[in-house]
């Protein structure tokens, strides 16, 4: 796919009152495989602590809606989020994809903002981003202050063992192959959400609805800003899940130079077994684990608030470890 010019009528799902800054970032791999390309970013608010928010499989940064609209109105920080390659509008480069070349792609992100300084910014990733976060940690330790890896792996050398639960790899094969966007909306909200938790009221909604039944509107709404994803960008995406791994020794060098790392996971994820976050914190001893009952794979919005909380203190610990020099590496 040809590398395109970023348009200022894109459509974005956020509150524009709170954007300082939005384009294209281009990228340049020097590998002989990726063309390079542009990545989508917004960042949202100035102030002094700054989060990058990493997304996950065949989604968008919009989906980190509540916590842009969270953390971007808070003076106290700097928001950056982006489409990975090959979704969003971000560009689709020829495939397949690594994370280590995703990775690759938000460290030119971060250079092209100018984050580069010594301890400067957190990092908050889901899924396929903690998958990428942990390639992207590894290459750049010193500046980060706090990583959280939320329902994501270590992945293996073998790559039938990083296949999603059953009830996610069937539904997202079948996805490929559906055109009617609400009957995608509805598989994508059974796979990521506890049948309960849809089936509940929601709450606080004036209206009395389900969580089901607000949800289809968000998703909705979001689809009609949203670049529909090619079959291309979706295979490529779903290649560096499969081919996916940071190995034993690599993972605890990470939990040894980060000043703050938490592992977090839901027991009802149909796309990455919570076995793989208990994994994670067997071979990062240093790192805190937490598991949330009643809870699938999109946590960040199926307890908005709870999660923008757990990020805050995340935030905090880590800052509290660099200025107090309580973290040695």
């Amino acid at each position: 796919m040809t590398k395109r010019e970023f348009s200022e009528d894109w459509a974005t799902f956020f509150d524009p009152s709170t954007r300082v800054r939005r384009g294209l970032c281009p990228v340049t791999l020097q590998d002989g495989i990726t063309q390079s390309h542009g990545l989508y970013f917004e960042q949202h608010g100035t102030g002094p602590e700054k989060i990058i928010f990493l997304m996950g499989l065949n989604s968008t940064s919009f989906s980190w809606a509540p916590q842009v609209n969270y953390f971007g109105r808070d003076p106290r920080y700097s928001v950056l989020v982006f489409d990975n390659r090959g979704a969003g509008h971000s560009d689709v480069p020829r495939g397949p994809y690594t994370t280590k070349g995703m990775a690759e792609d938000v460290l030119a992100l971060l250079d092209y903002m100018g984050w580069k300084g010594h301890r400067d910014f957190h990092i908050v990733s889901i899924s396929l981003g903690g998958m990428i976060a942990l390639e992207l940690v590894d290459r750049i330790p010193e500046r980060i202050i706090s990583l959280m890896l939320c329902v994501t792996t270590a992945g293996s050398r073998l790559p039938w063992y990083n296949l999603a639960p059953w009830k996610g790899t069937s539904t997202l094969a079948k996805m490929l192959f559906v055109k009617d966007t609400p009957t995608l909306i509805d598989m994508a909200l059974d796979m990521v959400f506890p049948p309960e938790w849809l089936e509940a009221k929601a709450e606080g909604d004036p209206e009395g609805r389900t969580n089901l039944e607000v949800k289809r509107v968000e998703i909705t709404r979001r689809s009609l800003v949203t670049r529909h994803q090619t079959t291309i960008g979706s295979l490529s995406q779903t290649a560096a899940c499969l081919t996916h791994y940071v190995s034993p020794a690599r993972l605890h060098k990470i939990a040894r130079t980060i000043p703050k790392v938490l592992i977090l996971t839901g027991d009802e994820d149909n796309m990455v077994s919570p076995r793989n976050s208990e994994y994670l914190k067997s071979q990062m001893p240093e790192a805190e684990l937490v598991v949330w009952e009643k809870t699938g794979h999109a946590l960040q919005q199926q307890w908005p608030g709870r999660f923008n909380a757990l990020v805050e203190r995340v935030m905090r610990e880590g800052r509290e470890a660099v200025e107090s020099g309580s973290f040695q590496p």
